[in-house]
């Protein structure tokens, strides 16, 4: 592990760089394709199921946190912006457990993590759960728009569909003149659905969401393996990690992808509240 600290990536010799790329490339092929990632997620199995739900509401505050963080930098408030880039907002899963405990096994030798080198893999760790949340928004996106022929980017927006086919159903179904002098009645007088049934519904879907997030980068992975999305991730946090860099106050841009999402839902949402 010293070694790997005194060594800069920014000056590696050609030779000794594709060793290192080899390498990653080695780790991402072991645990990131799908036989590798579904043995990974397979620690999601247990309390994850519970934090992902938790870590999805909390995902608002974190990203408040570093954004203040880099205010607060750019400034020249280094030591609150450092108190708040050190902030443990998100709680950490088992899958990110697991993925820390391979780092430290596969590329940095076996070595103990000091808190900086942790922080640093915790922020690695916490990219992987932000794609996790795109990856359900597409999931979702596309879902409403092959179900119900609208734009869906999140459950907001989701819900009131879902609940209103499934009042409308319901009503058909019920009819006295049966199902199909039902769908004509109400297709003329259309059948309204109490607010409790869509909370109760987006309830519903929420927790069939954060399911979905914990096992999504079981589809994510590969995939990003494939780009050599997750090689380029590595090794820019083994540069970081050579370079004795610690963990500053930087936002991921999946972060804010996977938080525009949720402007985008929530905007859906009240154009459909106002359209006349």
């Amino acid at each position: 592990m010293a070694a790997f600290r005194n060594m800069d990536p920014a000056v590696l010799v050609p030779d000794a760089r594709r060793t290192l790329r080899a390498k990653v490339d080695d780790f991402v092929g072991r645990h990131f394709r799908l036989a590798g990632t579904l043995k990974l997620h397979g620690a999601a199995l247990g309390w994850d199921l519970l934090r992902a739900p938790v870590n999805v509401a909390l995902a608002p505050v974190f990203l408040l946190t570093k954004l203040a963080a880099l205010l607060f930098r750019s400034v020249g408030l280094r030591r609150p912006a450092a108190w708040l880039g050190a902030r443990r907002v998100l709680l950490p899963t088992s899958v990110s457990r697991a993925v820390t405990e391979r780092i430290r096994l596969d590329l940095l030798q076996g070595a103990e993590l000091d808190p900086k080198i942790r922080k640093l893999i915790e922020d690695y760790a916490g990219v992987r759960s932000a794609v996790s949340e795109i990856t359900t928004t597409l999931v979702v996106l596309a879902a409403g728009i092959a179900l119900f022929g609208s734009a869906t980017p999140g459950i907001v927006s989701l819900a009131p569909n879902v609940s209103g086919y499934v009042v409308y159903s319901s009503a058909v179904e019920n009819f006295p003149l049966g199902a199909r002098l039902g769908k004509v009645w109400y297709g003329t007088f259309p059948v309204t659905q109490p607010l409790w049934f869509v909370m109760a519904t987006g309830v519903a879907l929420a927790m069939a969401a954060s399911v979905l997030t914990t096992f999504a980068g079981i589809v994510a992975d590969p995939i990003q393996a494939r780009l050599g999305i997750h090689q380029r991730r590595l090794m820019r946090l083994l540069e970081r990690i050579a370079l004795a860099e610690g963990a500053s106050p930087r936002l991921a841009p999946e972060h804010i992808l996977a938080r525009l999402a949720d402007l985008a839902d929530a905007g859906v949402s009240l154009v459909r509240v106002f359209r006349p």
